[in-house]
C-alpha cells in the first residue's frame, strides 16, 4: 500500500462514512462528536511528521547514528545497542513512523559505511517501531486514542499503566533480535568517517528543537501544541536557510485522508452493532487469561487487516483500563506477521527497497510469527501482576 493507494483507500472510507451521517447510520451528532475527538490526534500526527522530516533533511539523525559509531569504538554488538536505544527513544517520542520511515535509511547507511551487514539494524527498526510504541502517548495513533478513551490519560499516567509491559515488549525484543542476528553482531569494525554537514547552523537549531520539544510531549499538555510549535519554528529556521525543502510533500496528507475515513466509517459500524460481536470475541476480566484473550484478539485483528482499524473496532468492547492496555499491546507489538498490519511496516519495507536493501517478506513473515506472539504474552504479564 503506498501512498497514493492509501490515499484511496482513506477517499472511499471517507464517501461511505459520509454516506452512513447522509443516510441516518451514523447521526450528525456522532459524526461531529468523532471530530471533536480526533483533530487534535491528526493535528500532532502532521506537526510531529513534518519535524521528523525537516530534522532528518537538516542531517539530526544522521550526525546522531556517526555518533553512535564512534561512541561504539569499532564493536558491532555496542553500536548496535545503541542503535537499539537510540530506536526506542525516537519511537517513544517522534513515533514509530519516524523509526519506520526516517531512522531506518539512517541505521542501513551507517552500518554500510562500517562494512557491517544491514539486516539486523533493518529489523531493529521495524521491530521496535512497532513493539515501543507502548511507551507513551505519543508513540503511536492507537496510544493517543487510547488516552482520549481513558479520559485524556497524561503521559505519566500511561507510563504508570503501560510503562512495564513496554520494557517487557522492548527487552524481549532486543533478545529475540539478538538470537536471530547474533553471527552478524560479533566482532569489531573501523569507525568510517562522519558524513558531512551541508549546513551546520541548520544541524544544530533542528536539534536544538527536537531537545526542546520531546519532553514538552509529555508534561501535560496536549502534544499537538509543541509539536505544532515546533513544527513552525523549523519551518521559519529552514525558509531562512534552505527554502526549497519546504514543500507540501512534507504533510502526511494521505495518512490524514485514511484516518480521517476510517474514523468514520469505524463509527458507521458500530452504529450498526459491530460493537456486540466483538465484545463477545474479547470476553471480559481482568484475569492473565482474558488479558491474554483481549491482547490476542488485537494481534489477529492487527495482522489480518491492520492494527488501526482493529483497535478502533475493539476498543468499545475492550472495556477497562486494565483491558484497554492489554488491546494496546495487541495492535502495538502484535502486527509484525503480515506486510499491512502495520503502515509503519509498509513505509520500512518501502524505504528499505529505495535504498537497496531486499527483505523478503517469507523471513520477514516467518520471523514475525514467532516474535509477535511471544511479545504479545509476555507484555501482558505485567497488567495482569497489577
Amino acid at each position: 500500500m503506498d501512498a497514493v493507494m492509501l490515499a484511496v483507500v482513506g477517499a472511499v472510507l471517507l464517501l461511505l462514512g459520509g454516506a452512513a451521517v447522509v443516510f441516518g447510520v451514523l447521526p450528525v451528532a456522532g459524526a461531529l462528536e468523532i471530530g471533536d475527538r480526533v483533530w487534535p490526534i491528526l493535528l500532532f500526527v502532521v506537526a510531529v511528521t513534518v519535524v521528523a522530516e525537516l530534522a532528518a533533511r537538516a542531517g539530526v539523525f544522521d550526525a546522531a547514528a556517526a555518533r553512535l559509531a564512534r561512541w561504539s569504538r569499532g564493536r558491532v554488538i555496542v553500536l548496535w545497542l545503541l542503535v537499539v536505544a537510540f530506536a526506542a527513544i525516537v519511537t517513544a517520542f517522534l513515533s514509530l513512523d519516524t523509526t519506520a520511515v526516517l531512522l531506518t535509511p539512517v541505521v542501513v547507511a551507517v552500518a554500510r559505511a562500517n562494512g557491517l551487514s544491514p539486516m539486523p539494524f533493518a529489523f531493529t527498526t521495524v521491530w521496535l517501531a512497532n513493539t515501543a510504541s507502548l511507551f507513551l502517548p505519543v508513540s503511536n495513533l492507537t496510544n493517543l486514542l487510547a488516552a482520549h478513551r481513558l479520559g485524556d490519560l497524561d503521559a505519566v499516567g500511561f507510563l504508570v499503566l503501560l510503562g512495564p509491559s513496554a520494557v517487557v515488549a522492548t527487552v524481549v525484543t532486543v533478545v529475540l533480535l539478538w538470537l536471530t542476528n547474533r553471527r552478524d553482531l560479533r566482532g569489531r569494525f573501523s569507525p568510517a568517517r562522519p558524513p558531512r554537514v551541508a549546513d551546520p547552523v541548520l544541524l544544530r537549531i533542528s536539534a536544538l528543537v527536537l531537545v526542546v520539544m520531546m519532553p514538552l510531549l509529555v508534561v501535560g499538555i496536549p502534544p499537538w501544541m509543541p509539536a505544532l510549535g515546533a513544527a513552525v519554528v523549523l519551518a521559519a529556521v529552514f525558509a531562512w536557510r534552505s527554502p526549497q525543502v519546504l514543500r507540501w510533500a512534507l504533510v502526511p496528507w494521505q495518512l490524514v485522508v485514511f484516518a480521517s475515513g476510517l474514523f468514520l466509517a469505524v463509527g458507521a459500524a458500530e452504529a450498526l452493532g459491530s460493537g456486540v460481536l466483538l465484545a463477545a470475541a474479547t470476553g471480559t476480566g481482568e484475569d492473565l487469561l482474558s488479558l491474554w484473550q483481549v491482547a490476542g484478539v488485537g494481534l489477529l485483528g492487527s495482522n489480518v487487516v491492520n492494527n488501526l482499524p482493529a483497535y478502533l473496532a475493539l476498543e468499545s468492547a475492550a472495556g477497562s483500563p486494565v483491558r484497554l492496555a492489554a488491546l494496546l499491546i495487541g495492535v502495538n507489538a502484535g502486527p509484525l506477521v503480515t506486510p499491512w498490519a502495520s503502515l509503519a511496516t509498509l513505509l520500512w519495507h518501502e524505504r528499505l527497497h529505495a535504498v537497496g536493501v531486499d527483505v523478503p517478506w517469507r523471513r520477514y513473515i516467518l520471523l514475525g510469527l514467532v516474535v509477535a506472539p511471544v511479545t504479545v504474552a509476555l507484555s501482558v504479564l505485567p497488567l495482569a501482576l497489577r
